[in-house]
């Protein structure tokens, strides 16, 4: 599969669509002040090796926003990532980010000609309500307010009945897919890859040329659905968080 964007350019994207409140630096950290929004949006990342006076700083820089000091470890900040270990900070949420030319996941087939979807921004009360249920609640649909524009909600339906929602945001030439939540009820019927071919098909007429999205390990279903859609694994991340200070979702 070529043609598609290198690591630092989904990293980018990944931000743009899914944006903090806020950003400043501290030596050669990125400060993120996630107001709430979950760890990707208020974990602090290096560019470059970093101290231990810097990482000391980071940390107090994090507290002065109310948040635990948290680090997000991309590729290349093995130093940093030993040096956190070190502080006895423990690894959390081991993910994945997936890409492919936009087409190759819209023209997928469909398992089931029984799902639809509709889309649309400003967010549907049913699509509140399943983001709810899956723990998505208002500092997150906040997040997506942030978000670079183009941008949309999809709402999956069932036999008439709300079944999955997700968001779609394009930076550039490139689509991110977040928030993919279906409900209970409609796992394993197919709704996931319904939705997830309707987004690409969305980010497509929207201008986007690659769609991409981030997946945590643990999910294995998700993970299957996207290498199943043709989807390449491009690298991925890691969190580390102080133990002593709890965790953050």
């Amino acid at each position: 599969m070529t043609g598609l964007p290198d690591l630092p350019r989904l990293f980018a994207a990944l931000e743009a669509t899914w944006p903090p409140a806020a950003t400043s630096a501290c030596g050669p950290f990125t400060i993120r002040d996630g107001q709430g929004g979950g760890k990707r949006v208020s974990a602090a990342t290096a560019d470059g090796a970093a101290t231990e006076a810097e990482i000391d700083a980071a940390e107090e820089a994090m507290r002065a926003l109310g948040q635990m000091p948290l680090f997000q470890i991309r590729p290349g900040d093995e130093a940093l990532d030993d040096q956190l270990a070190a502080r006895g900070y423990a690894v959390a949420d081991p993910t994945r980010l997936y890409a492919a030319p936009v087409e190759t996941v819209a023209d997928a087939p469909k398992s089931t000609t029984d799902m639809k979807t509709i889309h649309g921004w400003e967010p549907l009360a049913f699509m509140l309500e399943l983001w709810a249920e899956g723990g998505i609640g208002p500092d997150r649909i906040a997040v997506m307010h942030r978000a670079s524009e183009p941008k949309t909600g999809l709402l999956g339906r069932m036999v008439n009945s709300p079944g999955g929602t997700a968001f779609v945001s394009v930076d550039g030439d490139i689509a991110m897919l977040h928030a993919l939540e279906v409900r209970k009820s409609s796992r394993r019927g197919g709704m996931g890859r319904v939705a997830t071919i309707d987004a690409a098909t969305w980010a497509r007429d929207h201008g986007a040329t690659t769609f991409a999205l981030a997946c945590t390990e643990a999910n294995i279903a998700a993970n299957a659905l996207y290498a199943g859609l043709g989807m390449r694994d491009m690298g991925g991340y890691h969190y580390r968080q102080n133990r002593e200070e709890g965790s953050q979702r």
